[in-house]
């Protein structure tokens, strides 16, 4: 028997994009566009005769905007939703917002370029439809208040004697669907004094800026999206910018990262696969590698290379992920040395990264 088509309700008052998603969407054979609507209006009598399983939601429209469309469906009746964006500045605030009120993932408006573009393109749109209909969506909670911030004297007992560590360790971390939030709980957790962190979060061009100032406002540590040459010290996490790959490398003592273009790997770029392989060749059994919630298996690969070079590797929980895809790969290579909930795992880097 057939596996039924994901079907996806296309919102977006731009008649030219509603069409080029439609025909970007319907040319995977795994999906089939259920309707589309000029505007939440018209989405919601299309829900009430039919559910789709995924909405794509512009945030700019008449009548009613996405953001409180978003809103109403999370309380009422929650279906994954996608948000479809500009590339404008404002267009990355209202998308990241658009995140935390539940919306899984962000796509950036489908625009012509190069043949190369519009496939790259096509199979990151289909890609994201995919992993948000097998997301967990979870009716908006109320915001909780965070926990203490840890520190590290919280984890580390006072050592007896001098320690002299010559190597700084480093943290690498890796997520994909729901992992806006995640990495969220994470780092806003972790104290002024943590060790540097690299991260790779699949998100376009543009988010990724607006995704590290929004973290530079809420944590303790500095976040700022990753730029060549930048230093890996504690206290700060650097972001892979959308559609760059980021590598760790070490000269001496001081670990830095590097930016590159280059072709898509495990179908993304960032890959979670070219941090993680970076990480285990240039800072081996001194960094701590954490895999979050996301689809698909790009990190599986690099995490047991990081493990056999003698780092710790952590995976999120399956009861805790978004999407279970990306740790669950990573576990079953026998890749991961501790499974962990989301609460738990900024504490794990804190012992680990002794």
């Amino acid at each position: 028997m057939s596996t039924p088509k994901i079907r996806v309700l296309i919102v977006d008052d731009s008649a030219v994009v509603r069409q080029t998603l439609s025909d970007v969407l319907s040319s995977d054979p795994e999906i089939e566009i259920m309707g589309t609507a000029v505007d939440p209006f018209v989405a919601a009598e299309r829900i009430s005769e039919e559910v789709p399983d995924v909405i794509t939601l512009d945030i700019e429209m008449p009548r009613m905007d996405g953001l409180t469309f978003l809103q109403k469906i999370m309380a009422q009746h929650p279906i994954p939703v996608v948000i479809c964006s500009s590339l404008a500045e404002e267009g990355a605030q209202s998308a990241l917002r658009a995140m935390e009120y539940g919306a899984v993932d962000i796509i950036t408006k489908p625009r012509l370029g190069s043949k190369q573009f519009l496939e790259e393109s096509r199979a990151t749109i289909c890609q994201v439809v995919k992993a948000a209909a097998a997301a967990r969506v979870r009716p908006i909670q109320p915001r909780r208040v965070a926990e203490p911030k840890l520190t590290a004297d919280a984890i580390l007992s006072s050592a007896t004697h001098a320690m002299a560590e010559t190597t700084e360790k480093v943290v690498a971390i890796g997520a994909s669907t729901g992992g806006t939030e995640a990495l969220k709980t994470v780092l806003e957790t972790l104290p002024a004094d943590c060790p540097g962190i690299v991260i790779v979060q699949h998100m376009p061009e543009l988010f990724t800026r607006a995704f590290a100032d929004r973290l530079d406002t809420l944590c303790n540590i500095t976040v700022k999206e990753a730029a060549s040459n930048d230093t890996v010290i504690r206290g700060r996490a650097l972001i892979a910018p959308g559609n760059h790959h980021l590598l760790l490398k070490r000269s001496g003592a001081r670990y830095y990262v590097d930016i590159k273009e280059g072709p898509l790997v495990c179908r993304h770029r960032p890959s979670v696969d070219v941090l993680f392989r970076s990480a285990a060749r240039y800072a081996g059994q001194n960094a701590v590698g954490v895999i979050l919630t996301g689809m698909g298996d790009d990190g599986a690969r690099g995490m047991l290379e990081m493990k056999q070079a003698g780092a710790t590797t952590i995976a999120q929980d399956e009861a805790t992920c978004v999407v279970f895809g990306m740790p669950n790969e990573a576990i079953k290579r026998d890749a991961v040395d501790k499974v962990l909930p989301l609460e738990a795992v900024a504490g794990a880097i804190l012992v680990h990264a002794r």
